[in-house]
């Protein structure tokens, strides 16, 4: 199965582009690779039963965030404030880093 390189990284602010969520936007919690999906803070509420238990003491209707497919977000650059695609680009010390494609500025720190 071929694997899809994701540009999307934890802690990345992202925006919804596509779905029910639509031009919402959060910071991502977790990137799950081998689903191709990621989890946003704030996006993607689902209901789910739990009894009680350690980390339920009350048991009930919990909602939390569902994963989102990373072909639904795109990274909001820090500098334009805009969803940008993202393009790769190697510093003169050698180290490939991301760089938003509309401004050119460099994403990871």
């Amino acid at each position: 199965m071929l694997r899809n390189r994701i540009s999307i990284r934890k802690n990345d602010t992202v925006m919804v582009i596509t779905g029910k969520e639509k031009g919402k936007s959060g910071r991502v919690l977790r990137i799950l690779p081998e689903k191709n999906r990621a989890i946003v803070e704030k996006i993607n509420f689902v209901k789910r039963h739990a009894r009680p238990g350690r980390q339920f003491r009350q048991g009930g209707i919990i909602e939390k965030e569902a994963s989102i497919d990373v072909t639904n977000l795109m990274v909001i650059c820090p500098k334009c404030n805009k969803p940008a695609r993202i393009g790769k680009k190697s510093l003169e010390d050698g180290k490939k880093v991301r760089i938003c494609i509309r401004c050119e500025e460099v994403l990871d720190k």
